[in-house]
């Protein structure tokens, strides 16, 4: 399949949690095609299919990813935002700019801070303690 840029084909460590489920999804997902047998369609040997490999269609991926979300009390989001909780959760966790940029796979760090990452309200209260406390609680 295309990818959407040169950045799109990367590297990056994934967290050991994340390894564990992927293993576990892989042999669930070998579990399938032997099930499918010659029915099994994955040409391009994605992660993610249907019982009988083929892609997702994204009308079906996100109304499963809206059930999630409503089982798991959380309010209903887009499946590109969790690209946005991912880099302001980086940030909320002193994550250099640079390297969420490299994460996220952006050209600049300009991208990635204009349009990923927010500041969060209990942030910007750390920061404005902070100023008071190098200003000597001048008032």
């Amino acid at each position: 399949m295309p990818l959407k840029t040169q950045r799109s084909r990367r590297t990056i460590r994934l967290p050991e949690n994340l390894v564990k489920v992927l293993k576990e999804h892989r042999a669930e997902q070998a579990a399938e095609r032997l099930a499918a047998g010659s029915a099994w369609n994955n040409p391009h040997g994605l992660v993610f299919t249907t019982h009988i490999g083929t892609a997702i269609e994204p009308e079906n991926l996100y109304r499963h990813f809206r059930a999630v979300c409503e089982a798991a009390g959380i309010r209903r989001v887009r499946l590109h935002d969790l690209r946005h909780t991912c880099a302001t959760i980086l940030l909320a966790q002193g994550v250099d700019t640079r390297t969420i940029m490299e994460i996220l796979g952006h050209s600049t760090i300009v991208l990635t801070m204009n349009t990923y990452a927010h500041v969060l309200p209990e942030h910007q209260a750390t920061a404005l303690d902070k100023l008071e406390k190098a200003l000597g609680g001048l008032a």
